[in-house]
Order: structure tokens, then C-alpha cells, then sequence
């Protein structure tokens, strides 16, 4: 897909490609434009083409090119198992067993600690979130836009009443800019559609 002229960039499904190992020094060849490889859990991924269609944009890809990607792609993709999917075609070998985990400009005791952190925090339970509660909150705000028409349409248009319903729509407003961001960052639903659905009907 890229570049790089390595064997392995011809494996397309992966089967073999484990077989296939590089030096850190191989891997940071290919962090040009078009020639981008990046390293997630020691396994070595050719995303050259995939920047075109990631849907998170190519510039997350083109700033871990030639690096160690782990923490962004654990931190950044919640399905780990839908996205492996899409990955399996991009992989191309895998770092040496003679090669720290990760690159050069990383502080790995920091890493550790953070990946310590993170798995406490996932026992926790605090990364999961409640479809529930959000569609509650989805609720309230329509409620209170319902308020201010039912206000509007029972009492009139005197400057109390406008005073009256111009705080609870602002209110509303203030309320639905928020959910909108969590919606908009892809972080309510296991699936995204529903996510781009409701981030669309907030926004308006």
C-alpha cells in the first residue's frame, strides 16, 4: 500500500505477515505522506491508504506515523474488536523481539503507569456509559423546549412570557450543546450510527 519497498507490504491478509519483523530504525523510515506505517501492541501496520478512508481523519494517523500508536488507538476506539477487523489487511510484520515496545521518544516507565491507570479505571467501571441516562438527559431538553411553546402558545407573546421562555431555551440550548459533543465525540453508543443520528438531531 505504501512506499516502503518491504516484502511485506504485499501481504494483504495478514496470515504471514507475523513472520515478517522490523527494527524501530525500519519502522520510522515510513512517516512520510505517503508512506505511513504505524505500531499498535507490537505489531507492525501499513495505514498509507487507509488515512483516505479513516474515520477519524488522516491526521491522527500521519502524527503516529513511524511511531508507537498503542495508547491512541486504546484510548481513541472503545470496540477494539469491531476495529480489528478493518486492520487485519494493513498488517505487515511485527517489531523484533530484540525491540522495546516502544519508540525512542517515549518515556516507557510513564507509559506503564499509565496503562496501570487505565486498567483501574476500567475495573472500575468508568468507562462505561449509560444509553440511559443520556436519552434522559435527550429528554429533559425537549421537555423544556416543549415548556417554552406551550408558554408561549397559553400566555402570549407579553415581555415577561419572551423573558420567561428566552431563559428556558437558553437553558436548553446550553444543555443540548453538551450532549451534542458527547454524541459528536462517538462515546454514548457501541455503535456509532446511532451516535451520528442523535448528534445530527441535538445539533439541528
Amino acid at each position: 500500500m505504501g512506499g516502503g519497498g518491504h516484502r511485506g507490504e504485499q501481504l494483504g491478509s495478514g496470515e504471514a505477515s507475523s513472520c515478517k519483523q522490523y527494527t524501530w530504525e525500519e519502522v520510522q523510515k515510513h512517516k512520510r505522506r505517503g508512506d505511513q506505517w504505524v505500531v499498535i501492541e507490537r505489531k507492525v501496520y501499513n495505514v498509507t491508504e487507509w488515512t483516505k478512508k479513516h474515520p477519524g481523519g488522516r491526521r491522527v494517523l500521519g502524527h503516529y506515523a513511524g511511531e508507537d500508536a498503542t495508547e491512541a488507538f486504546t484510548a481513541f476506539h472503545p470496540d477494539q474488536r469491531f476495529v480489528r477487523k478493518y486492520m487485519k489487511p494493513l498488517l505487515v510484520g511485527e517489531l523484533a523481539s530484540s525491540e522495546p515496545s516502544q519508540d525512542q521518544g517515549k518515556n516507557a516507565a510513564l507509559v506503564e503507569d499509565f496503562e496501570t491507570l487505565r486498567k483501574q479505571l476500567e475495573a472500575q467501571g468508568l468507562f462505561r456509559t449509560s444509553p440511559l441516562f443520556f436519552i434522559l438527559y435527550l429528554g429533559h431538553i425537549l421537555l423544556l423546549e416543549a415548556l417554552s411553546l406551550a408558554l408561549l402558545w397559553t400566555f402570549g407573546n407579553g415581555w415577561i412570557i419572551t423573558a420567561l421562555i428566552s431563559v428556558i431555551l437558553a437553558t436548553a440550548q446550553a444543555q443540548a450543546g453538551w450532549l451534542q459533543h458527547d454524541f459528536g465525540h462517538l462515546s454514548v453508543f457501541k455503535n456509532s450510527t446511532w451516535d451520528h443520528i442523535l448528534h445530527k438531531f441535538v445539533i439541528g
